[in-house]
């Protein structure tokens, strides 16, 4: 079990975790001002949609105002066309969570998507080097030949890859096609070895993680429901008519996969009347709750707090018993 100490410790990574709805957010924002403000504290999120811009309704995002008090490392930082991986959340999580400790600040995660959380604290396949001239002479090509025809020659020789990189993300496609040319073989090649480099060995620095779960599930779906709805009153509508004008996108995009965004697109389609769609995206929610808590469940050394008020959490971090 984790001390108080190692809660606040500033040297040290906390995250804090959970299924969707149950108060992540309120418990973080609490523990920064327990902790000292801002000046203290960096929170991180580790929510696979609310790194896209122009995606605030229906992903929950913090509002402006939170954001200006709480401010967030890894939100909007993506633009609604382009993938985000796994590997891209350990290599921008390492980096903030360096930039917060060089500023004396504890880094606070906060989220809930659980294949991010993992890999920050497990590692990840060690990316290859690739030959510079081999980047430089991507770089031609790309001025010459256009993004379209590198993306081609990645999805042949790497589609796996491919798929989850936008032609319009130069940096992650010339970094995909030089490990091709480099060595013959391939990101996923790569990502599919043995996960090496756990977050202490890569940083040198300590974790540790609260999970929140729920004493009584009807109360989680009670929230989830509440929440969608008022998600609708705020103008969830309006934002994925918003998206969907801009014409560069589509549903099967992974931004466009996030809870109740599919659900919408379908709607505004006409595929299923409003009623139909409300049940869809509720259950959409649910089944992701469902998912985080089978990860949860598993989850290994971790303080949990079962409890349907967040103050229990934050009462947990700060005292450091249970």
């Amino acid at each position: 079990m984790a001390t108080s100490e190692g809660f606040a410790d500033p040297n040290s990574v906390l995250i804090i975790c959970g299924p969707t709805a149950i108060g992540k957010t309120a418990v973080a924002m609490a523990v920064q001002d327990a902790l000292g403000g801002a000046d203290k504290v960096q929170l991180i999120s580790a929510d696979s949609a609310l790194i896209y811009r122009g995606m605030d309704i229906g992903t929950a995002k913090p509002t402006p105002e939170e954001l200006a008090t709480y401010p967030h490392k890894l939100v909007d930082i993506l633009d609604p066309a382009e993938s985000y991986s796994a590997a891209d959340f350990v290599a921008d999580s390492d980096a903030a969570i360096q930039q917060a400790l060089q500023a004396q600040k504890k880094p606070v995660f906060v989220g809930g998507t659980m294949m991010y959380l993992k890999c920050l604290l497990e590692g990840i396949a060690d990316l290859p080097a690739t030959d510079h001239l081999a980047r430089q002479t991507l770089e031609q090509e790309l001025a010459q030949k256009g993004a379209e025809a590198l993306h081609a020659e990645l999805q042949a020789q790497d589609p796996q890859v491919a798929a989850n990189i936008h032609p319009n993300n130069h940096q992650r496609l010339l970094r995909a096609l030089a490990v091709v040319r480099t060595t013959g073989g391939s990101l996923t090649d790569h990502w599919q070895q043995k996960a090496s480099g756990a977050l202490s060995e890569r940083l040198g620095v300590a974790s540790q993680t609260v999970i929140m779960m729920p004493k009584d599930r009807t109360k989680l779906h009670q929230r989830i429901a509440a929440r969608f709805s008022q998600m609708l009153s705020d103008g969830f509508l309006g934002e994925v008519e918003d998206l969907m004008d801009r014409g560069d996108l589509h549903r099967d995009l992974p931004s466009m996969r996030a809870v109740g965004y599919r659900q919408a697109w379908g709607h505004l389609l006409g595929e299923v009347d409003q009623q139909t769609f409300v049940d869809q995206g509720i259950a959409a929610t649910r089944q992701l709750a469902k998912r985080q808590l089978t990860w949860l469940r598993k989850w290994p050394s971790a303080s949990v707090v079962v409890s349907d008020n967040p103050n229990e959490t934050t009462s947990l971090i700060l005292s450091g018993s249970p």
